[in-house]
């Protein structure tokens, strides 16, 4: 049994609720568009809410039990719909996002006509300028501009599909612009702002569940995983470096890195031995688990709870995708920044969203206390570099 706290889970709340997107005052224009129209229809996806997720929704975002669970329910409808439209509309897709305490699903595009056929099968929809896809390759060129070192003053860029710009922090007005020029990006594409906050590995030298690095430094097991049978664990790679220990908090082995990324990304994975079993569960530390279905990925704006050995189960929600942090040891790219707080020793949990396994802790700012945010690295192209099966129940 891979001992990652895998207890069963307590006893478990109402079903989710079957729910479509909030119906937008119809128009005139006809739905032209059936393969749009297919993928409004995509299929709700339902499950049980465990009840400590339920809590900590409550506690952190406010929430009722019910409401949160309606939430829940509600995003995982906009989940599906939100990956099929990506696929419908091609390259007049230019993102999504979650909006509103009934977290209604609002669909950009470049197509008016697009647009029109999505708000007549009751979706939301904005037209705007510039597809995802040109906003994703701007945000490339700085990831581009950026492996050579990371740029002191610029701690985080990335594409904010709310605002159709790609976001730039700066804490150096002329050392950012001169960032940018060298970049060479598109600079209609892109809008600078203040930093506010200084981003950092969460790793723990003091020491999810913990494990240990080389019986010093303690990160939080992400998802148990398979390769090919085997089972283990993914994690943050600023934790361990390939060929590095891994250990239990009882000081048993779990085993050893076998990948390991950072900068450039903050992924690893660790292999363990024969006497350990990978469970689809995270430990939400309120003496139960949330068992994991799968990993489709939450839109913007939508709900997510991280799981550390720190500072145990929090909550918020996404607020951009696909963003470029900058720490003090190099760029990491194709983070998901949040508002959901955390602490070292955090590093390498799990971010979760109802029974959606999303991500690995990677860093941030604040802390538990006052306040912050944090950054994830998502789990599929975690999975896909390493060939791994996520752990699913």
């Amino acid at each position: 049994m891979l001992r990652i706290r895998a207890l069963a889970v307590a006893a478990v709340a109402a079903a989710f609720a079957t729910v479509a997107l909030t119906a937008a005052p119809a128009v005139s224009a006809p739905a032209d568009d059936p393969s749009i129209a297919a993928a409004l229809a995509a299929p709700t996806r339902t499950a049980a809410v465990p009840p400590a997720l339920l809590h900590a929704m409550q506690r952190d975002l406010g929430l009722a039990p019910q409401a949160a669970a309606d939430r829940i329910a509600r995003e995982g409808q906009a989940a599906a719909v939100r990956s099929a439209l990506t696929q419908a509309l091609g390259d007049r897709w230019a993102g999504a996002w979650i909006d509103g305490p009934q977290a209604d699903l609002v669909v950009a595009t470049t197509d008016a006509s697009a647009a029109r056929t999505i708000t007549a099968h009751g979706g939301r929809a904005t037209v705007v300028q510039h597809p995802l896809k040109a906003l994703d390759q701007a945000k490339g060129a700085l990831d581009q501009a950026s492996r050579a070192a990371a740029p002191e003053a610029t701690p985080l860029w990335y594409v904010d599909v709310r605002s159709n710009t790609v976001v730039v922090q700066s804490a150096d007005d002329a050392r950012t612009e001169a960032f940018l020029d060298q970049s060479g990006v598109d600079r209609a594409l892109v809008r600078v702002e203040r930093a506010t906050a200084t981003p950092r590995p969460l790793a723990d030298l003091h020491g999810g569940d913990a494990y240990y690095i080389d019986n010093a430094a303690r990160c939080s097991i992400g998802f148990p995983v398979t390769q090919g049978g085997q089972p283990g664990f993914v994690s943050a790679g600023h934790c361990g470096q390939p060929g590095s220990n891994a250990t239990a908090s009882d000081g048993s082995s779990i085993g050893t890195f076998q990948g390991s990324t950072f900068p450039g990304n903050d992924w690893s994975w660790v292999a363990a031995g024969p006497d350990w079993t990978a469970q689809p569960q995270v430990n939400d530390y309120a003496g139960g688990a949330v068992t994991v279905a799968g990993s489709t990925e939450q839109p913007v704006g939508g709900s997510v709870c991280r799981s550390g050995s720190t500072t145990g189960w929090h909550c918020g929600t996404v607020e951009e995708q696909n963003a470029t942090v900058n720490y003090q040891e190099g760029s990491v790219y194709g983070v998901t920044r949040t508002n959901v707080c955390a602490e070292p020793g955090d590093s390498g949990g799990s971010f979760i969203s109802g029974d959606q396994a999303q991500g690995v802790t990677s860093g941030g700012s604040g802390d538990c206390t006052s306040g912050g945010e944090t950054y994830f690295q998502p789990v599929n192209p975690i999975l896909s570099t390493y060939g791994l099966t996520l752990a699913t129940g």
